[in-house]
């Protein structure tokens, strides 16, 4: 993005899967932007609002209250890749590239940047259409906190409270029955949420998986 752009009015899209710390993001974004005298348009359902032209503008009393939601209040999408664009014709599935459209509505939009919440394919999209133009600024989203020079992504610290209490629960279990337990958990190529999980929950780490604890 040029240093001596004056930005004005942004919009914000959530990409990908649903992860917690989505509407804190949005939240996080649109309430500082309103203090400093931009407008902040909603880009609904991901990178599909974006090429269909599905928006609504944000205010403070949409974004108040909505840190203990889930979800996102703006909707999302995994299948709208602009690039990639999947339409049924004549019962056939048909793959265009639909990022004119995209690209028309954020001019059309008169926006001066993008924030885009995702993932990987969400990361990937966004420099794709920074490319052709869009100013855009990528948050990454990841329960795995499996992202390099950052300390936590959001998302992390309520997956690990997830399988805390869940450890929790199963210590009285493996206590009663003499048991070892083993519990599996997310974490993809990372094993962040095992590892403090364990420690949260008094487990064990097994540190030939990367996702898995032994209780006993």
């Amino acid at each position: 993005m040029p240093t001596n752009l004056r930005v004005t009015r942004i919009g914000v899209l959530t990409g990908g899967g649903d992860c917690p710390g989505l509407n804190a993001v949005i939240r996080g974004v649109t309430k500082p932007a309103q203090d400093y005298g931009m407008s902040v348009l909603g880009i609904q359902d991901g990178f599909e609002g974006l090429v269909n032209g599905k928006a609504k503008e944000l205010h403070n009393e949409d974004v108040s209250g909505i840190l203990a939601i889930g979800g996102t209040i703006l909707g999302s999408s995994n299948m709208g890749d602009p690039f990639h664009w999947s339409e049924e014709k004549e019962g056939k599935i048909e793959i265009t590239d639909k990022s004119d459209a995209a690209l028309k509505n954020y001019k059309a939009w008169d926006l001066d940047a993008i924030i885009s919440i995702g993932g990987d394919g969400t990361m990937h999209i966004s420099n794709k259409l920074s490319k052709m133009g869009i100013n855009i600024i990528g948050v990454p989203k990841t329960i795995d906190n499996d992202l390099e020079a950052t300390d936590v992504t959001f998302g992390h610290d309520s997956a690990v409270y997830v399988v805390s209490m869940a450890l929790d629960r199963l210590h009285t279990t493996a206590s009663s029955h003499h048991r070892v337990m083993v519990v599996e958990v997310m974490g993809r190529y990372a094993g962040w949420i095992a590892l403090n999980g364990g420690i949260s929950g008094r487990c064990r780490y097994n540190l030939t998986s990367r996702d898995t604890f032994f209780m006993g």
